[in-house]
């Protein structure tokens, strides 16, 4: 699966030129909260969203120099201030830095920018033109179409015992053995003991996630630092 797989094809965009008022109708119009700005060769050249939009002079909501601040610079709000709260045109308030990614992106790279840049949203270029958008609800439709709704036939308690032993063995901090996993009828039974409630789940989970699994009955005991020393843990 790649980035192309995942984006919505049709995307609403504006121009640098257009007006602040143009904006804000077209995300109103269209029910979203951002969108690209594109130049006339459909290059991306920067995004505007609601927040770009928050500090204006019409509102009465420009941000204001404190006095102690006023009295240092003369009154004068930052240059920076002064064109978000009172510019006419995209150009001028939309975020210029634009993270994008091509559309071969895997997920993986996608989802990597979302958080390290703290974003909602990521346009889609070929060879730098704009060719669709992934956000996050993109990524929860494609998580939706894949996990299955129901799991498949579960093979035999015993391939299924060696299938769990595998999975929780991938867990690089646990070195549970078969004897702590009993499987019968397709229900898993973890014993044993973990140094915390997230290590005692992430067990739970890797069980889980193997195919076959009708239900996972966690028995593993959570032990305090001192004491895990004790059990070998």
């Amino acid at each position: 699966m790649k980035a192309v797989d995942l984006m919505t094809p049709r995307v609403i965009t504006i121009g640098p030129d257009a007006t602040i008022a143009d904006a804000a109708r077209k995300m109103l119009e269209n029910n979203i909260s951002g969108m690209p700005v594109v130049d006339a060769a459909g290059k991306v050249v920067g995004i505007i969203s609601e927040g770009d939009l928050l500090r204006r002079v019409e509102l009465g909501t420009e941000r204001h120099r404190s006095w102690w601040l006023g009295m240092v610079s003369g009154g004068t709000l930052p240059a920076e201030d002064f064109i978000k709260s009172h510019a006419r045109k995209v150009a001028d308030v939309m975020t210029s830095h634009v993270t994008t990614v091509d559309e071969n992106a895997t997920p993986e790279d996608v989802v990597r920018l979302m958080e390290t840049r703290r974003i909602k949203r990521v346009p889609v270029v070929r060879q730098g033109a704009l060719v669709g958008i992934v956000s996050r609800a993109n990524l929860l439709r494609a998580l939706a179409s894949v996990a299955p709704d129901t799991p498949p036939a579960a093979p035999d308690d015993r391939a299924l015992k060696e299938r769990v032993a595998a999975a929780v063995k991938e867990l690089s901090w646990d070195s549970r053995s078969h004897d702590a996993i009993v499987v019968r009828n397709g229900v898993v039974q973890l014993w044993g003991f973990a140094s915390s409630g997230s290590q005692r789940d992430a067990v739970r989970v890797a069980a889980e996630s193997v195919p076959g699994v009708k239900a996972v009955e966690n028995n593993i005991q959570v032990v305090d630092a001192a004491e895990s020393g004790a059990w070998g843990l």
